[in-house]
């Protein structure tokens, strides 16, 4: 990956926008089951990766069927998710899987540590990613690429997350796009 920036869709709105941007990898966190397949074709098309983040999908079951379908109908480049389960599943069904851990204090931190070891995801999306120390120490633990995400507001919070260890920066914040 040349760009370590990658933009996160919550709203359909900014579609258009991510299209255009000079992002190469898309984390989904909206759409439904009506809407997934032509979201997907259009990024495709744009020569983009596509992560879905599945718990956040409107209209599908988050079981083995909802996820299969996915997996086999829509063909994203990958799954997010913070389900230990759904990333288990993922894997199961030859699908690349980030797991999203949501770190709020020490304990979910210690909590997410375990989890990462357990189900050996590809990837893990911090979150909030504006913690380099958070970023550094869950790396050295479990030596899984990083991705932070969530309140990265500048490029000051850009550098000092892929300073800290993460691979990769996931905004939906379009100025940090074009960083």
């Amino acid at each position: 990956m040349s760009n370590p920036i990658i933009a996160a869709i919550k709203d359909l709105d900014q579609l258009e926008d991510v299209l255009n941007s000079p992002c190469e990898l898309i984390f989904l966190l909206t759409g439904n089951i009506f809407n997934l397949k032509e979201i997907a074709n259009r990024i495709k098309q744009k020569g983009k990766s596509l992560y879905i983040a599945i718990d956040l999908i409107d209209g599908f079951s988050k079981d083995t069927w909802g996820l299969e379908y996915i997996i086999k109908n829509i063909h994203p480049d990958g799954i997010i998710t913070a389900k230990e389960n759904l990333v288990k599943l993922s894997k199961d069904l030859g699908a690349f899987t980030i797991l999203r851990l949501y770190i709020t204090d020490s304990k979910t931190l210690e909590s997410g540590i375990m989890s990462i070891k357990s189900t050996r995801p590809h990837a893990v999306e911090i979150l909030p990613g504006i913690m380099p120390k958070v970023i550094e120490r869950v790396y050295r633990s479990t030596n899984i690429p990083i991705i932070a995400s969530g309140l990265i507001m500048d490029e000051e919070d850009v550098v000092n997350s892929l300073n800290s260890g993460a691979i990769a920066v996931s905004s939906s914040n379009k100025d940090i796009w074009y960083i």
